[in-house]
């Protein structure tokens, strides 16, 4: 990470005032707007906590203004891949929706997932998919959102259903080369890529155990009972869409992208482009529905202007279609790349702020600080996991994080002579897992969005993510496989 000031560093007290402001005033928003917090007020408090910064620094340290925007066109350089990725995903998450692939999913899906397994299955499933993709954001916002609707039919609780599609998902975003974050996680820290992999196996896979078990027997435990809305939901599916194991061909071309190795841009947009093209092809009665606002189609078909409206609003905008079944309303209904906007506010807010923090020197003041501080095993990789939780409450974003955590601790790794892959493993045991977690993170904002479930009302059911952290300091404790230069 390019450190921007090369005089003198603010101390470790004045480096936490920013901090302190901006726990203060997003403590402030969530009272006053409350679940609205993260529409905008929530970025706007980043904002703030920005300026503080500047101020503070210019003020006591005389830091030059262009010191701060170097360092923040920097970060915001570092995370437009991901602004790009994440407004795909609005679109394939639209596109996939109307033109009956997820739908054709969802009907398919709940003939062949039997209740009884069905929360193992969901975890599986997204595991697979995710170490494929190497995204978990794709992974739920594809598969994940059919698992859903499945799961909603099958009487499950919503929470409970992405508790285990978002379990899944992070824990084969992990173990993936593919993953960014993997990669990110790895090289700030100066750990080649699969030595960090095969290390992180020694956390990640008891925690993903333990996660699998608790899935099954809940599970198994489900009472089939409550199932009975399956017949209902598929009847009102297949009214509402044109059900067709033609439209399956296109996940299966999404895989295969995928298993070539195409970048996530690039496959995410043919997924978006092959499924706008397939819903012309087989809802055209939807895509005139959404063209003229909730009018039926009229005898005379879809026109070229209709077809061109319905797909682009397909694309950015809000879509509902009403299938009689107001549960099932909900599921098919989807905000486009315009839900996703805020999602991109926050990330390019908490970039300003991240920004300021480097490059006011006050990162470089806390790793001082912590050098002196945290001398043992165990207290380090706490240390070190705490860090990353809280950078992912501060920042909301788990790129910066990543980032953050890893510039802080990685000089007193290398001081205190343990491996730099000791530092990677402990980096995505807790800025990456637990992202997802916090409802004010782009993570857990994302997912919240697309899987249609408040984050506080996953969070008790993503074991994965919970057990992660705490898997870390547990091998941290007990030293496994764990080597300090003499």
């Amino acid at each position: 990470m390019k450190i921007f000031r090369k005089d003198k560093n603010p101390s470790a007290l004045v480096s936490l005032l920013p901090f302190v402001f901006l726990v203060a005033a997003l403590s402030v928003v969530i009272y006053v707007f409350g679940t609205d917090a993260l529409s905008g007020a929530s970025q706007v408090a980043l904002l703030f906590a920005a300026g503080f910064t500047v101020v503070l620094s210019m003020v006591l340290y005389k830091t030059s203004w262009k010191v701060f925007e170097e360092s923040i066109l920097e970060n915001i350089t570092s995370v437009g891949t991901s602004i790009v990725i994440l407004l795909l995903i609005g679109a394939v998450s639209g596109s996939w929706m109307i033109s009956g692939v997820v739908p054709t999913m969802i009907y398919y899906g709940m003939k062949v997932i039997f209740p009884e397994i069905f929360l193992f299955a969901c975890c599986v499933i997204s595991a697979l998919i995710a170490v494929m993709t190497g995204s978990s954001w794709t992974t739920i916002a594809t598969i994940g959102v059919a698992l859903v609707g499945i799961g909603t039919a099958q009487g499950y609780e919503p929470g409970w259903i992405a508790g285990a599609i978002i379990s899944g998902a992070y824990f084969g975003d992990k173990i993936s080369p593919l993953s960014d974050t993997t990669v990110l996680a790895s090289s700030s820290a100066g750990t080649p890529l699969f030595s960090h992999i095969k290390f992180m196996m020694v956390t990640t896979v008891p925690s993903f155990l333990i996660t699998l078990v608790i899935f099954l027997i809940v599970s198994l435990l489900h009472d089939s009972s409550s199932s009975a809305h399956v017949a209902d939901f598929a009847h009102d599916l297949k009214n509402t869409f044109n059900i067709s194991p033609w439209l399956l061909l296109v996940p299966v071309l999404t895989g295969v992208l995928i298993a070539r190795k195409v970048s996530a841009i690039a496959t995410l947009f043919i997924a978006a482009v092959i499924a706008g093209v397939s819903a012309l092809i087989f809802q055209p009665d939807i895509i005139g529905y959404i063209a003229n606002q909730g009018e039926v189609l009229t005898d005379k078909g879809l026109s070229f202007v209709e077809g061109f409206k319905g797909m682009s609003i397909m694309y950015y905008g809000a879509t509902s279609v009403d299938t009689g079944n107001e549960v099932l309303n909900s599921l098919v209904s989807t905000r486009g790349m315009t839900g996703m906007l805020s999602t991109v506010f926050l990330i390019i807010a908490a970039s300003c702020f991240g920004g300021t923090l480097m490059g006011g020197g006050m990162l470089q003041s806390l790793t001082d600080a912590l050098v002196r501080f945290v001398r043992r095993r165990v207290a380090m990789v706490t240390s070190t996991v705490g860090t990353g939780i809280c950078a992912n409450m501060i920042t909301g974003d788990q790129y910066l994080a990543i980032l953050l955590t890893s510039s802080l601790y990685k000089k007193l790794y290398q001081e205190r002579g343990y491996e730099s892959k000791l530092l990677s493993r402990s980096v995505e045991d807790s800025a990456t897992v637990t992202s997802v977690l916090i409802p004010w993170n782009s993570c857990g904002m994302t997912q919240a969005t697309v899987l249609k479930v408040a984050t506080l009302e996953y969070l008790p059911y993503c074991f994965f993510n919970l057990l992660s952290p705490l898997m870390s300091i547990f091998i941290a404790a007990i030293g496994y496989k764990i080597v300090r230069k003499k």
